[in-house]
């Protein structure tokens, strides 16, 4: 198999672990906890069992029922725009964050379609403030944006570096 083939497969293969774990947490936490749980693993953070109609911090969550479509219709746009990038010859930190970014819109595409809504379960707080529940699937599109964003002021400060990381 030649460089880029290779490449193209490793790729592929992180965004179908990133989807595969984020699903079997959502699964595992599902079927063996009630809705509404919540265990304390630190003085700063939960694992709970919570439900996400919507988007990011609960955008739209209380819409009625038609967000579910769009939120699903927008990550499969996104999922099949970033399968296509994948498939071209890319940097290091690209590919990684596009597979991150499609491993967990994928993730979370699934549950929408298969669910209804996204199941959250790691909860960070301090002093009774609660950061909103997220899952792997959020960290994963969290990381992979960071990582775009951290190689495009790379590429700024250093076009060398960006020709040699090809």
């Amino acid at each position: 198999m030649d460089e880029p083939s290779l490449r193209k497969t490793q790729w592929y293969s992180l965004a179908i672990v990133i989807f595969a774990g984020d699903q079997a947490a959502k699964s595992y936490i599902d079927a063996t906890t009630p809705l509404g749980w919540s265990h304390e693993v630190a003085s700063f953070f939960n694992l709970v069992h919570a439900l996400n109609p919507g988007a990011a911090f609960s955008f739209l969550a209380g819409a009625g029922g038609w967000q579910r479509w769009f939120f699903l219709a927008i990550a499969f746009a996104i999922s099949a725009w970033l399968a296509w990038l994948l498939s071209r010859p890319l940097r290091k930190t690209e590919g990684l964050s596009y597979s991150l970014i499609l491993g967990g819109a994928l993730g979370n595409a699934f549950d929408r379609a298969t669910r209804g809504h996204v199941i959250d379960y790691i909860d960070f707080h301090l002093h009774g403030w609660h950061w909103p529940a997220f899952n792997i699937a959020d960290m994963a599109i969290v990381g992979g944006a960071i990582a775009l964003v951290a190689q495009s002021f790379m590429s700024v400060e250093n076009p060398a570096a960006t020709k040699e990381s090809q």
